[in-house]
């Protein structure tokens, strides 16, 4: 009876230890909704996304810039983060309604 009780706190806790583990390694390129530090280091991977997030403490402003090996927090008021917007909005492709 005793061992059957141990086996069950046993399984118990690999069923908790496997979740948690579960859920940390789930979607490793999702982005946080926020930054809570940034670069200044420009970044030199082609950008496929972009977003603008404001502060909200823990949270710091930041532009946060997708490239094919994940996201990146970079700090808004460097010179080359504009330039890589507006390059960006330049060369994405425009979608128009043709009827």
């Amino acid at each position: 009876m005793e061992t059957q009780r141990i086996l069950m706190r046993s399984l118990a806790v690999a069923v908790v230890l496997a979740a948690v583990t579960w859920t940390t390694t789930a979607e490793p390129n999702k982005v946080n909704s926020c930054c809570t530090k940034v670069s200044t280091s420009e970044v030199t991977d082609p950008i496929i996304g972009f977003h603008i997030k404001n502060e909200n403490l823990p949270c710091v402003k930041a532009v946060i810039f997708e490239t094919e090996r994940g996201y990146f927090c970079s700090d808004w008021r460097q010179p080359w983060v504009k330039r890589k917007i507006l390059q960006f909005l330049k060369d994405k492709p425009k979608r128009y309604d043709e009827t």
